[in-house]
């Protein structure tokens, strides 16, 4: 299937990224900073303000599908304050009408809602952490983006939704417009969200590391993910041909969540393609790239090439 593929980039979009992974407190096994985030901010941030946050891990996991909307139709409030503020200031029916061709079934009291409930924490959460780090990320997510943007016409579009997310497959969606856009916050994994006419689809860049000695994040991932021979002979079961998570588990007799969590880490380590179809239809196989890329990773870090 033809899709047409844009690039986007925000600092707005890497806001709410780590503000929903301190906010949920959701994915941490998963993430390279997930739980380092959370025991950071639970000591830095004052007493009221951690309990102001803590109300929102109860919130519907949907609401975050609307803010991350908001921040694709965003317009000229490409600043964090000021896209804030467009939040905050806009009417709720201008805001249901921006929204309402991409979540058709979204109410007006629910865009008030989400409004009241996540602007005044998005605001502490960009003033006690993010207005911190948003200087450093800036020109690496504008770079990746400006990257893949020179791939654009040089590449068929589901390859470059391949390599831009390393191993997503677009198994037939409905929808014909791919959003990418780059992240760092919810490294190594891919977040998306699926609207009536678009796909948004979040794909990881890694931070260079500081210190040239050290292993590559990518090699220890790599590495950490083949360690288990419970993985191991995953890999082995799913080489033969895609299959959803309800049928391993069917086959193997295993637990959903424990093989979830196996399937998460070998596909953050890049020996694993996801294969989406909806919100709630994936599927998994072998990155036949992954195994070359484990060589070249550990050959270039000892220095054998």
């Amino acid at each position: 299937m033809k899709y047409k593929v844009s690039i986007d980039v925000s600092m707005v979009y890497e806001l709410l990224g780590s503000f929903m992974i301190y906010a949920t407190r959701k994915w941490t096994d998963n993430l390279d900073i997930g739980k380092q985030l959370i025991t950071e901010m639970d000591e830095r941030l004052p007493q009221q303000v951690r309990v102001q946050f803590s109300g929102a891990r109860l919130w519907p996991l949907a609401d975050y599908d609307v803010l991350y909307a908001l921040i694709m139709l965003r317009g000229e409030h490409e600043e964090i304050p000021d896209f804030l503020e467009w939040i905050e200031s806009s009417p709720v029916g201008e805001l249901h009408g921006l929204l309402q061709p991409h979540l058709p079934s979204l109410s007006l009291d629910e865009i008030s809602r989400i409004r009241a409930d996540y602007t005044p924490l998005m605001k502490l959460w960009y003033e006690h952490y993010f207005s911190n780090v948003e200087r450093d990320l800036y020109h690496l997510l504008e770079e990746d983006a400006e990257e893949k943007r020179m791939l654009l016409p040089k590449m068929d579009d589901e390859n470059l939704i391949e390599y831009a997310s390393s191993g997503v497959i677009l198994d037939d969606v409905r929808q014909e417009h791919v959003v990418l856009f780059p992240g760092t916050h919810f490294r190594p994994i891919n977040t998306y969200c699926f609207y009536e006419n678009v796909l948004l689809l979040q794909y990881p860049i890694d931070i260079p590391e500081e210190e040239e000695d050290e292993p590559p994040v990518v090699l220890l991932r790599m590495t950490e993910a083949l360690a288990d021979p419970e993985r191991l002979r995953l890999l082995r079961y799913i080489a033969d041909e895609p299959k959803a998570v309800s049928e391993m588990a069917t086959e193997l007799g295993q637990p959903y969540e424990d093989l979830m969590h196996h399937l998460m880490i070998l596909r953050a380590a890049g020996l694993l393609r996801s294969h989406l179809k909806s919100e709630n239809n994936e599927r998994f196989s072998l990155r036949p790239d992954g195994a070359s890329e484990l060589q070249m990773f550990l050959e270039t870090y000892i220095r054998l090439s």
